[in-house]
């Protein structure tokens, strides 16, 4: 096999944002570049792509089929909706925390200091990979960090039970910028792919993914 045509696979990309009140959210710094870029190198090799995306001012790309979402929450059911897939590639950046509940008013600014409380998010990841049924063949997982890089990132595949991890370190201009340098765990190796265009780091993603299910 030497693309990825009859291959179904749901990535995530892009930040959550979850409401305080109509005016306020919590959420982060990610562009959604890196995870666009994979979903539309997965594409080029024939395969079916579902790009679950949070809130991003990119264009969805070329034969990609795309479902928007908000929320952590919303960004979890989508996935779970496109499920069986035979890959699932977590690009997003989550949003680890929202609000208890939204506020169908604009809260008052000395309100929310003593008021704001936060739950924790679902673990989209890992409840991806431990599903005891419809688990996909290959379940890929992203961690930025900004220190410890390798031995964090380490943690968290085993945490998450997912197959791979691409640990980035994202303590210079990697979020919202154009260039990233990754490595790629797994149970066997960890192989380095230095700094180069997202979109190189697209392709080498893609390409491993082809050679994983040919066997190579």
């Amino acid at each position: 096999m030497t693309s990825l045509t009859g291959k179904k696979i749901v990535v995530t990309a892009g930040p959550t944002i979850e409401a305080i009140d109509p005016v306020r959210f919590l959420s982060n710094r990610s562009s959604g570049k890196q995870g666009y870029l994979i979903a539309e190198a997965l594409a080029h090799r024939g395969a079916d792509v579902r790009l679950v995306s949070g809130p991003v001012c990119l264009p969805c790309p070329f034969d990609v089929t795309r479902i928007e979402v908000e929320s952590a929450c919303e960004m979890l059911a989508a996935v779970e909706a496109e499920l069986p897939a035979d890959v699932f590639i977590a690009v997003a950046a989550v949003s680890d925390w929202r609000p208890a509940e939204t506020r169908a008013r604009k809260a008052e600014k000395s309100a929310l200091a003593t008021t704001l409380h936060l739950v924790e998010n679902p673990d989209i990841l890992r409840t991806i990979a431990t599903r005891k049924t419809g688990r996909p063949d290959l379940v890929i997982g992203f961690a930025a960090e900004t220190h410890d890089v390798l031995e964090r990132a380490r943690a968290k595949r085993r945490r998450k039970d997912c197959d791979w991890i691409i640990a980035n370190d994202v303590s210079g201009d990697v979020m919202g910028g154009d260039e990233n340098a990754v490595w790629l765990i797994s149970d066997h190796e960890e192989i380095v792919w230095p700094r180069t265009q997202k979109a190189g780091i697209a392709a080498l993603l893609s390409d491993r993914i082809v050679a994983a299910f040919s066997g190579i």
